[in-house]
């Protein structure tokens, strides 16, 4: 089989930037021993160096320059069509005991699955170049901000970890020669990309990392979901901080006024969407801002949750970006852009289903084949990505590398709920808001494998994400209240909800302003709402709804509580609890109880 990763050759000064970390020397050199490279390559993220890399990945056909006066400095990579989404069932937490990682992650003992890892790894490397990247996770001076060494043989992951993180001797000098010094260590290699030899595995006690068989980018870039959510949940728990699947945004009111949200919503329901939102014109002299658009790590300083984005880029999905959907997105991904599984247009350009204009009469798929208007197959895969830096981001909130993080006022937790859930409501109180938090569900979506459109219970959007057992999550997250004198209030959203016809009740996407706005309203006192069994719900009148082409019925369709509705859903609480086999907090328990009780009242 020909090498899918052939190594190749740097000039003088490009790819010998090693660290003085001597515990990092000798890891590498213990992983140069086992997987036996041609060479070994010190990433420093220079400009000199990416250009090189550039250079190499065009020559190899990873990746395919896009044409520079319509996509300027982007390029277009295809991964293995066997490839495409993160791999959930091979997604694995090793920790010492099955317990330690709870009902909702597989689990493999740690001795074994390192054995098992090894012997793939073992003289996987050879006639390749072996990348050893250094990364940061979070900004420069922040005291949550975590440092990372991945090893990889994929140029693909070291361009993508260019933009995702604060890569190169920015890292080295963060961690500084301190062998003790904390740092995670993560090991990639494609192997042969085949699914059957093709592992994500987390080791959270030794901060480790190894992924093997894949190329895509959420199975392999090892600082998102695997450091930052699942060692970064673990880590969080056992340091007394939070680690969540949440965007971060900042919301100015016309008299200055500005605050800050986080929400949780299951991998593509909207994040970045929500995360990049542009309010209405009726909306005029409010400004919404970005400071995260997946991830959050959270602190508490005076009684307070602040929050920090630990990343340097978004990784999105690109079906349904437009100027319609989020022009901010459209407008971070014009330039200085990987993208990954679209289409290519004859004139060197990128397409996908829904983007802006009609379809091109002809194009290059997302697999390398001839696609027209009447294919039958997607131009763009489904789970197709951007990953861009975030300063492309019009939008970006001043405060985003605040070391000390954002306060937080707001918490949203929403999945997509054809029915059910209405569009807005808040929680009584904090154990309340993790009640809603731990039950919240979602139909699947393209972003991970396997069927779409089931509805699955995701805790506070970490069902794939939690790097511990749940049941000690929930408890994190319910200790964490108590430690704060100025918790943020907690809301539901579901901006999907469809009438009987079948057609969603909501307009959605720069509308949701009107959403955000009533929250921001509930922070100030100002808002109004009336007393539910679910919660604190706005009337039709409590939202700004001026210039709002939607009829009132549906409106208060999309507000209203259907009781048969709910009996099925606190049923499906009910067994979503019993699930898990006796790891839920009391305090959850009780709280499903009382609501139960409400709407019996």
């Amino acid at each position: 089989m020909k090498d899918i990763a052939p190594a190749i050759s740097p000039p003088n000064g490009i790819g010998d930037a090693k660290p003085a970390n001597q515990a990092v020397l000798d890891w590498v050199q213990d992983l140069a021993k086992l997987t036996q490279p041609e060479n070994i390559f010190w990433c420093d993220g220079s400009e000199r160096e990416n250009t090189f890399l550039l250079e190499q990945a065009m020559r190899q056909k990873v990746v395919l320059k896009l044409n520079e006066k319509n996509v300027p400095h982007s390029y277009l990579h295809r991964s293995n069509p066997n490839d495409v989404a993160r791999v959930e069932r091979f997604t694995f937490i090793c920790t010492p005991t099955k317990e330690e990682a709870g009902p909702t992650n597989n689990w493999s003992e740690p001795a074994e699955t390192y054995k098992k890892l090894h012997g793939l790894l073992k003289g996987a490397m050879r006639g390749r170049t072996m990348f050893v990247i250094p990364y940061m996770m979070g900004p420069p001076d922040s005291p949550l901000t975590k440092v990372g060494f991945e090893i990889t043989d994929s140029i693909y992951v070291v361009l993508s970890m260019r933009i995702m993180t604060r890569m190169g001797e920015v890292a080295v000098r963060r961690l500084g020669d301190d062998p003790g010094a904390e740092w995670n260590r993560g090991v990639h290699s494609l192997l042969d990309v085949d699914p059957n030899r093709r592992f994500i595995c987390h080791f959270p006690q030794d901060n480790a990392i190894i992924s093997v068989g894949s190329g895509y980018g959420g199975n392999v870039l090892l600082s998102k979901k695997c450091l930052a959510l699942r060692i970064g949940s673990y880590l969080a728990c056992k340091q007394g901080w939070m680690a969540e699947h949440m965007l971060i945004l900042g919301v100015e009111s016309p008299e200055g006024r500005k605050y800050y949200v986080a929400a949780a919503f299951p991998s593509a329901c909207g994040k970045t969407n929500f995360a990049m939102l542009i309010p209405p014109k009726h909306f005029a002299g409010w400004k919404v801002t970005t400071v995260g658009d997946d991830i959050a790590w959270m602190q508490i300083r005076n009684g307070r949750l602040y929050a920090v984005n630990p990343e340097n880029g978004y990784f999105g999905v690109v079906p349904g970006t437009s100027y319609k959907s989020n022009p901010n997105a459209m407008k971070s991904i014009a330039h200085d852009s990987l993208y990954t599984n679209v289409a290519l247009t004859d004139n060197g350009d990128v397409w996908w289903e829904g983007k802006d204009g009609a379809a091109p009469a002809h194009a290059i798929d997302w697999r390398g084949n001839d696609w027209t208007p009447g294919s039958k197959e997607k131009a763009a895969h489904p789970n197709s990505r951007f990953t861009t830096p975030m300063r492309n981001n019009p939008a970006l909130d001043l405060n985003v590398q605040r070391g000390e993080g954002v306060p937080i006022s707001a918490i949203i937790f929403g999945g997509r709920r054809s029915d059910t859930m209405p569009l807005v409501f808040q929680a009584f109180d904090w154990e309340h808001g993790v009640y809603l938090g731990a039950t919240m569900a979602s139909e699947t979506t393209a972003a991970a494998t396997g069927a779409v459109g089931q509805v699955r219970r995701d805790p506070m959007a970490m069902l794939p994400f939690c790097g511990y057992n749940i049941g000690d999550y929930f408890r994190h997250w319910i200790h964490i209240g108590k430690r704060l004198t100025n918790p943020p209030l907690i809301f539901n959203v579901n901006w999907f909800r469809k009438g009987m016809n079948g057609q969603f009740l909501w307009p959605g996407f720069g509308d949701n302003m009107r959403v955000l706005k009533w929250i921001i309203d509930r922070c100030e006192q100002t808002g109004g709402a009336v007393k539910s069994p679910i919660g604190w719900l706005p009337s039709p009148h409590d939202l700004d709804l001026a210039e709002l082409d939607v009829e009132h019925k549906c409106i208060v369709e999309i507000l209203g509580i259907d009781h048969e509705e709910w009996q099925k859903e606190l049923a499906a609480h009910a067994k979503f609890f019993d699930s898990l086999g006796g790891v839920v907090p009391d305090k959850l328990l009780k709280q499903r109880d009382q609501l139960a009780e409400r709407f019996k009242q």
